[in-house]
């Protein structure tokens, strides 16, 4: 059979042409983004230092596993799309990206567990400490959640905010005074900054692959996750790693960040609710009387089950099941 005219063109393009016009338009994106500071906070901020590999590095690393033929039936998008769906990780951990970011300690204390980042940071046993501290408006000021020991719940009242950021500015400004006084006075740096407050700024270089960013992503980007360290996922996920891997990006939102996790006993109750909805000729959104009535038999003792609020939340999403004003969560 006879070539059409695209594929004759196809074959007759100069490779080298279409290599080229692609490298200067990935150097130009990659020049625009690179020492480029994402204030974040009052006195954070986040910047590309520097970026390895692309989209074209993960389709090229898992095509390695295939051979060439592969391109013949999967284009690069649909090829990365099918390696994320499928938590075929290994070909993302062929690119990488160095940040460098100036965060308050006590959200570096959370950005560090990740370990799967090659880190240098700032150090005050060499250097004089940061002279900042984050500071909270009083409008941010956050309650304990009632039902999250680690998470926040409604803001605080603005009288008691405002008076809250008060005390806070004094405190930050004393504890450097005492800290500098260490300092002209002699003591050791090591030593000095032992009463600095956790919102004292830091700075470090994270070098990460693509695969363990995305990970770090997904958990720092999730609604649940601390406003602090989230403001940072956002900005290095849309701002940096999206224009830099826009092909992996748009497959991690669609199955990772705006997926929904179905585990084999939220199954068995989305199962047990629709036979129940059927034999009694019922149409969703069930009710929460509906629901508990098809709980996993496991959580039907439990006062208070993670798990079953998990599964609720799930179907709720999923417009299966609604809550009217005066039912409540709990069984």
């Amino acid at each position: 059979m006879p070539m059409t005219d695209p594929e004759q063109s196809a074959i007759s393009a100069s490779p080298a042409t279409i290599d080229s016009a692609a490298i200067s338009e990935r150097a130009v994106l990659v020049e625009s983004l690179r020492w480029k500071k994402f204030p974040l906070l009052d006195d954070g901020f986040v910047c590309l230092v520097d970026v390895m590999g692309d989209d074209v590095a993960v389709v090229q690393a898992a095509r390695v596993s295939y051979g060439a033929g592969t391109k013949k039936v999967s284009d690069d998008r649909t090829l990365i799309r099918y390696l994320l769906r499928h938590r075929h990780t290994t070909p993302f951990e062929m690119a990488e990206i160095k940040l460098l970011i100036r965060v308050p300690m006590d959200c570096w204390r959370q950005w560090i567990r990740h370990r799967t980042a090659s880190v240098n940071e700032y150090s005050t046993r060499y250097s004089v400490a940061i002279d900042s501290a984050q500071s909270t408006l009083p409008q941010d000021w956050r309650s304990q959640a009632a039902s999250n020991r680690q998470g926040s719940g409604q803001p605080l009242q603005p009288e008691l905010g405002a008076e809250l950021s008060v005390q806070e500015r004094k405190f930050h400004s004393e504890d450097r005074q005492l800290y500098d006084q260490r300092l002209a006075a002699g003591v050791a740096r090591e030593q000095a900054r032992k009463d600095l407050p956790l919102a004292t700024y830091t700075e470090a270089y994270w070098k990460i692959d693509l695969h363990n960013a995305l990970h770090f992503l997904a958990l720092r980007m999730d609604a649940h996750a601390q406003y602090e360290i989230r403001v940072y996922a956002q900005t290095v996920g849309e701002q940096i790693i999206k224009p830099l891997f826009p092909m992996v990006w748009e497959a991690f939102e669609d199955y990772r960040l705006n997926a929904l996790f179905l585990t084999g006993l939220d199954q068995q109750v989305l199962q047990r609710l629709l036979l129940n909805a059927t034999a009694e000729r019922k149409l969703a959104p069930f009710s929460e009387a509906d629901f508990l009535n098809a709980q996993h038999d496991s959580w039907k003792s439990l006062s208070r089950s993670r798990e079953r609020d998990e599964c609720r939340e799930k179907l709720i999403t999923l417009g299966l099941l609604t809550l009217s004003p005066t039912e409540t969560t709990e069984p």
